[in-house]
């Protein structure tokens, strides 16, 4: 029967003619456009336009209302019907409603509902489409909700389970970017139901960009086919497509796969209002230097997701080990070399009450949208908080919830692949590190080998844009004379050239560099950095990604002077 619907507007109308639920919310992608099947084909529809017209197209009445815009109509026989009705009850109780309509919710949801009781009780059929329902019932506690947003609370929630509104035929939908913004009261009320709209997926982008291109050549557009534009636009809305499309049409800038690449970029951080932010790298896991176990494993990975083979790639990982060994540069590598997005979580927390959880959410399900995609989140331990966090009014542990329960959806196990990258795995919660979310746990440490030690110093070289007079290898790191972390490596030989340009040499050479080497002094927290090592091999879950020196350690003795070092440490 509504099989020429969209999948939630299918899921709308079952709940709707269950007759026991006429208030629903709307959520998520709600700002994009509606596809609808015809026989000609499939047209797209803004959401109002598509509730009003196409739903709720049989309805004697719809009726919009927003705060900005305050109360108006599908069509003029709705107008001219309130505007009666409001008449009436002017002449009555000496207001002057129907000169100049309310926009404040308490005086709109009076004489709305007054007139759905009119109505209602002569039969007749009614629709009420509430558009950025956060400002009329906002996210709230008990202790801090206003009058105006306590008024309006009483009134949905009172259409929600009233007797006449149920037995009628009638509808209320709120809509909202955000579920978590709205008053938890109304989103929990069980006469009231959510349905989240969803990031469209490849089948409709394609519809619909053969849809908005029809009239057009496509060579004249794009340089690639409809089909690559659809796959590389994941995480996209259509109105982003249509923008991309549009670009192309007036600009006469063709659609080229780097061009689509960018374009998408900014339009999904713009969408995250910033809170997501694309890492890009042109190195490969060629150019990180030592930690050769890790890096054949994390290869093993590469081939399995070229293969297809999401099925045995672990859901995430937890990538530890000292300070400045190089985790976010390894971890940027593997996202390039395996050729899928790798996005940054920015700060999405907020001091406004439940803005953090509507920030979370939102960028969650552009995620999914945008699958595969790598997550990085550097300093986890500190970022991700505990389920027992306090002090914040439980806002911690409710996104610690959400995070949680995300990472362990096993739908998402070889799209969504999360490394959580830090210094102290011991500080991190045991719910992120077990089985099922954070699974394999992948330790990194300073060069230990003269083989690891020249090699750490080439690729620095390298990446420093370091331009040897004579081709050299210091000593003093062939012999491990000084142990260098790759952050230690880098401002060591930045050092160098600025003495090399201080002297007016154009290269480095030997005499320079092993001044620059032997004067380095990289600042010393011998306990943390002691502290770190060994969290990291307790904390890795492969005996064969271990250095050698690590592998028979006593992991008893290990914990004992971890314990003993946290101590001192403090």
């Amino acid at each position: 029967m509504f099989d020429h619907y969209p999948k939630w507007s299918q899921e709308f109308a079952r709940k709707y003619l269950s007759r026991t639920i006429n208030q629903f919310i709307l959520h998520g992608n709600v700002h994009d456009l509606v596809p609808l099947k015809e026989e000609n084909g499939t047209k797209f529809n803004r959401l109002k336009s598509f509730l009003a017209d196409e739903f709720f197209g049989a309805r004697d009445f719809v009726i919009f209302y927003d705060r900005a815009s305050g109360i108006y109509f599908r069509d003029k026989e709705s107008q001219a019907d309130f505007n009666q009705a409001i008449a009436g009850r002017d002449s009555l109780v000496g207001t002057e409603y129907a000169q100049k309509m309310p926009k404040d919710p308490v005086r709109v949801m009076s004489l709305l509902e007054q007139y759905f009781r009119l109505r209602l009780d002569q039969k007749k059929s009614v629709g009420l489409i509430i558009d950025y329902a956060e400002t009329i019932v906002p996210m709230s506690d008990a202790a801090s909700i206003g009058n105006e947003d306590r008024t309006s609370l009483v009134y949905l929630s009172r259409w929600a389970h009233d007797p006449m509104f149920l037995a009628s035929d009638f509808t209320t939908v709120l809509i909202t970017e955000n579920l978590a913004d709205l008053n938890k009261t109304l989103v929990q009320n069980p006469y009231t139901t959510d349905i989240k709209i969803n990031i469209p997926g490849e089948n409709d982008r394609l519809k619909f960009i053969q849809f908005e291109t029809e009239k057009d050549s496509w060579e004249d557009l794009s340089e690639v086919k409809p089909e690559i534009v659809a796959q590389q636009t994941a995480g996209l809305n259509l109105v982003n497509i249509r923008s991309v499309l549009s670009n192309a049409r007036e600009n006469k800038e063709k659609i080229t796969f780097e061009g689509l690449s960018e374009a998408k970029k900014e339009l999904i951080e713009a969408e995250a209002y910033g809170l997501l932010e694309f890492v890009e790298t042109h190195y490969t896991l060629d150019n990180v230097a030592g930690h050769k176990q890790v890096k054949s494993h994390l290869r093993q990975a590469v081939k399995a997701l070229k293969a297809g083979r999401q099925d045995v790639m672990p859901m995430g990982y937890l990538v530890c080990g000292p300070v400045g060994t190089g985790k976010t540069f390894l971890v940027t590598c593997f996202a390039s070399e395996v050729g899928i997005p790798m996005v940054k979580l920015k700060n999405f927390r907020s001091q406004w009450q439940g803005v953090t959880e509507g920030n979370l959410e939102k960028i969650l399900s552009l995620l999914k949208a945008m699958a595969p995609v790598a997550v990085m989140i550097d300093e986890a331990d500190a970022y991700l908080g505990d389920r027992d966090a306090s002090g914040d009014s439980g806002v911690s542990s409710r996104v610690f919830s959400q995070i949680a329960t995300f990472m362990s959806d096993t739908a998402n196990r070889g799209r969504i692949v999360w490394f959580l990258m830090t210094a102290r795995p011991d500080l991190m919660p045991v719910d992120l590190k077990r089985q099922g979310r954070a699974e394999e746990h992948l330790a990194l440490f300073p060069p230990h080998t003269e083989e690891e030690r020249v090699e750490l110093f080439e690729a620095m070289a390298k990446k420093t844009g370091l331009t040897l007079s004579e081709e050299y290898i210091p000593k003093l790191i062939e012999k491990g004379e000084k142990t260098f972390s790759g952050a230690d490596m880098e401002a060591a030989l930045t050092r160098a050239k600025f003495r090399a340009a201080s002297a007016n040499e154009e290269a480095v050479t030997p005499e320079i560099l092993d001044a620059a080497l032997a004067d380095f002094l990289p600042p010393t927290y011998p306990e943390e950095v002691e502290l770190q090592t060994l969290s990291a091999v307790i904390e890795c879950t492969s005996k064969e990604l271990l250095p050698e020196r690590y592998r028979d350690m006593d992991r008893d003795d290990i914990l004992s002077t971890i314990e003993e070092l946290k101590f001192r440490v403090g």
